[in-house]
Order: structure tokens, then sequence, then C-alpha cells
């Protein structure tokens, strides 16, 4: 039986956070940019002033301009949404279109200036993203089972650590007893160690800690698990500190500084990423306002034998749930059938969307935190499709 798939979140009134984000937190990302790079010319800075007011009074949503190389790909989107306003529109289709129109005001196409690499570079630069690191290497130490499991754990909180939302920030690598909702880690783990000699897929989200425990994790299971490891990597910057296959070099180079455990992680990277057993693919679809369900054929095609795709972060799982308000105990594998590929799912809830909870979960949890599902506390470990 094929799932009823829920309506897609919007910027009206019917979804207080998505209304948030849209008002009050995009433009302060916005204008959070012309603080970062205060020397870009004044005609910059000023679109960036536009942008952001243009979004808090709610106008109606433009094309990008040509001449631009993606037109053709954004004007179905951008027709499907005409007429509309940024604060009465899909919210997927709002805050991702918002990261291109952004790319349009900076001209990073023709430049290549990244506008948040100030904020990545304040995080790499800091102690926090090293010293997880260091706790996540010292896993090399356990048996292979215990330490896959461990690793991902330590893979999906390094989720909280998103530079375009504070709150999340906030929590840090601190994790209570209780902010595991959902955790299928042995599942996983037990389809990894016998179903071997394939390619492993990661859907990237942040750069910075994120990633460095994406690294660490991939350096695990090519170690005798996997044959190759492919990172799926965003074409130009979005949401902040999300990664692009420039952040991925800089975190290798900062590795060859560093000694011990991390500098040999690098050191095992590198060969990796030599001899092709580690590919970092950016692509324009994840930059896209489309949905996991309506793969590009050529990605598609690309993950038909995946030995397992782990997609990372809250905005890859808006796109694999179809940016939905499923009920919070609609079964995870039951939504994923569509996919046809073994998925595992590592997010901490930084929006509404929520699948595959435990019966009478969300009704505990709404009784008291009215924020669950938005602050960043909250993690999910959540696998479909899988072998065994």
């Amino acid at each position: 039986m094929t799932l009823q798939r829920p309506p897609m979140i919007r910027t009206d009134h019917s979804n207080a956070f998505a209304r948030l984000t849209m008002k009050s937190r995009v433009p302060t990302i916005i204008r959070e940019v012309h603080e970062l790079n205060p020397d870009l010319p004044s005609t910059m800075l000023d679109a960036l002033r536009r942008h952001a007011d243009a979004m808090e009074n709610n106008a109606l949503i433009p094309m990008i301009d040509l001449p631009a190389h993606d037109y053709g790909d954004w004007l179905p989107a951008w027709i499907a949404h005409r007429g509309d306003t940024w604060l009465n529109t899909d919210w997927f289709f709002a805050e991702i279109y918002n990261y291109r129109l952004l790319m349009q005001i900076v001209r990073w196409f023709e430049l290549g200036r990244d506008p948040f690499a100030p904020k990545k570079y304040e995080e790499l630069t800091g102690t926090a993203l090293w010293e997880t690191l260091d706790r996540a290497l010292a896993t090399r130490a356990l048996p292979i089972e215990e330490r896959l499991v461990r690793m991902i754990h330590f893979d999906l909180w390094g989720n909280r650590i998103d530079l375009s939302y504070a709150a999340a920030r906030a929590h840090g690598s601190a994790v209570g007893a209780n902010d595991l909702l959902v955790d299928d880690s042995m599942k996983v783990t037990n389809h990894l160690l016998t179903t071997r000699h394939k390619t492993v897929h990661f859907i990237l989200d942040n750069a910075g800690t994120e990633m460095a425990i994406d690294l660490a994790l991939a350096d695990t299971l090519l170690n005798g698990i996997a044959d190759r490891v492919v990172m799926h990597l965003k074409a130009h910057p979005t949401f902040v500190s999300d990664a692009i296959p420039a952040d991925v070099l800089i975190f290798l180079s900062r590795l060859e500084r560093r000694s011990g455990d991390a500098q040999q992680l690098g050191q095992r990277l590198q060969a990796a990423l030599d001899d092709g057993r580690l590919r970092l693919i950016p692509d324009p679809y994840w930059n896209s306002t489309r949905l996991f369900w309506d793969l590009a054929p050529h990605i598609a095609q690309t993950l038909r034998d995946a030995m397992l795709v782990i997609v990372k972060g809250d905005a890859n799982y808006r796109r694999i749930a179809g940016d939905a308000m499923w009920s919070p105990e609609t079964p995870f594998g039951e939504v994923m059938t569509y996919a046809r590929v073994p998925i595992l799912a590592l997010r901490t809830l930084k929006s509404d969307v929520v699948m595959g909870l435990p019966k009478g979960l969300a009704e505990k949890l709404e009784a008291t935190d009215a924020q669950w599902r938005v602050h960043g506390k909250y993690g999910l470990i959540q696998a479909a499709n899988l072998s065994v």
C-alpha cells in the first residue's frame, strides 16, 4: 500500500517555525553575510540589504537573473511558485532558493568567494572541533562492531554544530540520556558487517565538526568494510555551513598540520582520495528544491547499487520526507520504501518534520518541551531498506 503523502510545510501562519525562519532567521543570516564580508563592493552590500528587506516585507519571490548557467534548471521550480511571496509559499522552496539568490548577489559562480568562509574558518580554528575529533578517533582501539556503533553516534551528534542555527549549536556535544529518540545503529552495523565490498554514499550536511566526523566514519568504513566511499556535496555554498568540496580540501590540509591520530587520519584520507576509494562529488541537485523521490537520473543511477546511503542533517531529512508533517508514529521504513536503497538518516531535530517515533513518545515530549521538534537537542538514527 502506498502511503498518502501529507502536503509540504508552508511559510504562512500554518507553521510557526517555517514562518519564523523566513521572517527572521534567514534575513538575519543575509545581514550577517554583510557583516562578515564588509569589503564586498557597495553594489553587493546594497543588494544584500534589499534581499533581507524583501523577505521580511513578504515581497514576491523573483526569478534569478540572466545570465545564469542554471537558469533553465531553476525555471520550472520558480514557475511552480510564480506569484508566491516569501511568507506564503512552500518552505523548502523558499529557504533553499534564497541561497541561490544569495549566490547571485555575491557573484559566486564568477568570483568563487564563499560568503560564509569567515564563519567556517572560526569553527575550523577553534578547539571544540579537534577535541570532538580526538574523542571519535579514540574508538580505533575498540572491536569493529562497537567502534561502528560509537562512530555512528558521534556522526549523529556532530549534526548539532550548525552555523546557521545557534539554538542547536548551543547543545554542543553534551548528550543527555533521553536525547536519542530512535537508535537503529546496531541494525546498521549488522548490515555493514554482512554486506561487504560495495560503495557507501554520504549525502553531506555541515562542514566543520560534522564533516570531520563524517570523514572519520568514512575512514572506518574504508578499513575493510566498504570498497569505496562517495561524499555528495553542495555545488555552491548553502545554509551557511553546508559542505562544498573546498571545505573538505581545507580540512585535509589542516589535518596535515596536526600530530598523532589526526595527522594519521589525514594521511589515510589523502591516500584514499588519491587512489579513488574516497570521492568528492558536488552536484547542483543538492542545492535544488527537488525532493528525494525526484532524484536527478544520474544520481539515481549512481546510488542504485549502494551498500548504504547515509543521509545527514535536517534539510536532507526534509528532502527525503517531502518536508511534510507526517504523523510522528508513521514508520520510517514505510515512508522510505520508495528509495529502494539502504538508507541511514542521522539527524538532530531542527524542524517539525519527524517520522518513526515509538508510540506515545511525541505526546510525552510535547507535554514537557513545546519546542522539542526544532531546537536541535534531540536526535534520530533511523534506517530503512537494510539487508538484515
